[in-house]
């Protein structure tokens, strides 16, 4: 199965919160994204509401319910008392919990499971008692350990962190180490029986390589690299070439 794409709204939603106005329309670009092919959209809805705003919740909830039933919606967080009710009234399809600190600009590492793996335990249960399905925020670092004790929460993928890969735009050489390291930790989670996503700083240049070395890559979920092409080349093109990127028929 060709890997699938998540569009991130965060971006679309900050530039909105830059005015007092309701444009540019997170559900309307949503809508778009869906209508070009995107298998889903994804939010992280920070305690500040700095983009996402909690009231965007129902609204693309209720826009992937009556419109795309067959779509996904993915919320990402730290997870909070707050953020899991939260969830739990979304009832989203996919929650990715992250290790984010709530001051944090964006998400920068995945979770250190030696330390947390015990700790994640029931907050996974509870998710999942609920019909979520539940994805952890990982480092890419080919911790086969790691990976164990991610699988020993309950949690059913882990999302690889890929923004030092992505970050190597301009060193091809560095990313080719870090797209191996990527590889041989997704080698293991698959080994262990969980699904594998991917998030972070991808773009249409870097993702082929990354969908080559992980063909069972579930998902990735793009924000700030599709909203920046969008700029140009317009959300429902850019979706299709994101999907193209993907490795899908568009």
């Amino acid at each position: 199965m060709p890997t699938k794409l998540s569009v991130n709204l965060n971006a679309v939603a900050m530039l909105r919160n830059r005015r007092d106005l309701p444009w540019p329309s997170v559900e309307g670009l949503g809508r778009i994204a869906l209508q070009a092919g995107a298998s889903g959209l994804t939010v992280h809805p920070r305690p500040d509401q700095r983009h996402i705003r909690f009231t965007d919740l129902p609204v693309l909830r209720a826009l992937i319910d009556d419109e795309f039933p067959a779509a996904e919606f993915n919320i990402e967080g730290y997870p909070s008392e707050d953020f899991l009710t939260l969830c739990e009234a979304t009832q989203p399809e996919q929650v990715t919990l992250v290790p984010d600190d709530p001051t944090q600009a964006t998400s920068d590492h995945g979770f250190d499971f030696h330390a947390t793996h015990e700790m994640l335990k029931p907050i996974v249960a509870r998710l999942k008692k609920g019909g979520m399905r539940v994805s952890l925020f990982a480092d890419g670092d080919g911790d086969v350990e790691a990976v164990k004790l991610a699988r020993a929460t309950g949690a059913d993928r882990i999302e690889l962190y890929t923004g030092p890969y992505g970050g190597c735009f301009d060193n091809p050489e560095r990313g080719a180490e870090i797209l191996e390291k990527l590889g041989r930790t997704a080698d293991a989670a698959l080994a262990e029986g969980l699904g594998v996503n991917g998030g972070h700083d991808l773009t249409v240049a870097n993702l082929p390589a990354l969908v080559k070395r992980i063909p069972k890559l579930a998902e990735v979920s793009i924000g700030h690299g599709l909203t920046a092409d969008a700029l140009e080349y317009g959300m429902a093109e850019t979706v299709r070439r994101f999907r193209r990127a993907c490795g899908q028929a568009v």
